[in-house]
């Protein structure tokens, strides 16, 4: 319920113009409260006096009822002029349909833009998604933390999903808090499984306690139940090309005034050649068992011998044998390559989060009992440094690239 402090109010017309479905009217100097008000919470994001306040009550069994459906909130990037889901957003949507499917309730994918360019919709259907809700602003033309949880609030509040999945990116961390905060429910982040339980419910797994357990995390006193996961967790579900759904156009109003930012200016830096791990169809992963650092060489060689990449553990940041951008991990980058070859790394929980999801796990470790034997398809139990040099001559002498 929003209340109205009367005395407080001064009139100011500030949620009146940012309110998204025109449910708050100044009388005179009162703010006034109309049928249309969905609790999306954005008058309370500008009122200067803090005369506006919701009350929210723990949600009884009815209550919860009326919430269904599981909603994606697409990142999305221009391409060509073209509007595109990221690959995360693919991957959810695998998850998602299984969810979907469990609940017999339909998954739409949230999708937001400028309204200068066309967005690519056909992809979600393609990949799982029943109907795409889709909101075109030119104050969406970027990313501002403002902009999107004013528009997505209102739109959660008004369609009242029982799911919400983001993705566990840049963005998607800094949207998902406010998100939550704005519709004043839970929010489980960097989750590495989803299922539903025998009541229904959302089950939210994520690494705790710095990846020594996993937690089971339920939602079951608010909604919708809210998470965001990390690229690479999931993979991407095979399309079925040609599926098609409805195109759903969201009515709310987004006023510049929400906006505290302006972008001035964009410019995207690259080095060359340098594309990153997280889409790297092959990786050479090195830990702490290569003892130097000078032993980086021959991991290289081998990544190059490949066709893949280089990566490594925490430690290696640490002892700054390579950089932030390559590690695998909890704390680092999230993969499924194709090949993931571990040199020297024991396999610690936080490190087989970020990329147990490989098609294909080859360990090389002096101890038998490593623990990354247990994720991987083949284990090769010896020193690090007597292992490579053969490994890299064979795959040379088959004269290309290993097939993942």
């Amino acid at each position: 319920m929003l209340t109205v402090d009367l005395a407080a109010c001064d009139g100011c017309h500030l949620c009146e113009k940012n309110c998204p479905f025109g449910a708050i009217v100044v009388v005179g100097k009162q703010a006034v409260v109309g049928d249309a008000c969905t609790l999306c919470g954005a008058c309370l994001n500008v009122c200067p006096t803090g005369c506006l306040t919701i009350e929210r009550k723990r949600a009884s069994a009815e209550e919860l009822a009326r919430y269904k459906g599981v909603f994606i909130v697409a990142e999305c990037r221009e391409r060509d002029g073209v509007i595109e889901p990221r690959k995360h957003v693919l991957e959810l949507l695998g998850k998602a349909r299984g969810l979907a499917d469990k609940l017999a309730e339909p998954l739409k994918v949230l999708m937001l833009g400028p309204d200068d360019k066309p967005m690519n919709t056909d992809v979600l259907f393609e990949h799982g998604a029943d109907a795409v809700i889709r909101y075109r602003n030119k104050l969406l033309e970027h990313y501002a933390t403002d902009s999107y949880t004013t528009v997505l609030s209102a739109i959660i509040a008004a369609r009242k999903p029982s799911i919400v999945l983001l993705g566990a990116t840049p963005d998607g961390r800094d949207l998902a808090p406010r998100l939550a905060a704005r519709l004043r429910v839970g929010l489980t982040a960097d989750c590495t499984g989803l299922d539903i339980d025998d009541a229904g419910q959302l089950v939210q797994t994520r690494p705790a306690f710095g990846g020594n357990i996993m937690a089971s995390i339920l939602s079951p006193y608010t909604r919708p139940q809210m998470s965001t996961v990390r690229p690479n967790v999931f993979p991407v579900p095979e399309p079925k090309h040609g599926r098609r759904g409805p195109v759903e156009e969201a009515e709310v109003v987004l006023a510049r005034g929400v906006i505290r930012t302006r972008v001035l200016e964009v410019e995207t830096l690259k080095a060359a050649g340098d594309e990153g791990i997280e889409n790297a169809k092959i990786l050479v992963s090195a830990g702490q068992g290569l003892q130097n650092r000078d032993n980086m060489e021959l991991v290289a060689a081998l990544a190059e011998a490949l066709g893949g990449k280089v990566a490594g553990s925490r430690p290696l940041v640490e002892l700054g044998w390579i950089p932030h951008t390559l590690q695998v991990g909890q704390s680092g980058t999230t993969v499924s390559p194709d090949l993931y070859v571990a040199v020297g790394i024991s396999g610690a929980v936080q490190h087989i989060v970020g990329m147990s999801s490989a098609r294909r796990i080859v360990a090389i470790n002096a101890d038998p009992e490593a623990p990354i034997f247990k994720v991987a398809d083949l284990g090769i139990v010896g020193d690090a440094l007597q292992v490579l040099p053969r490994l890299i001559a064979e795959v040379k002498e088959a004269k290309g690239p290993l097939a993942a």
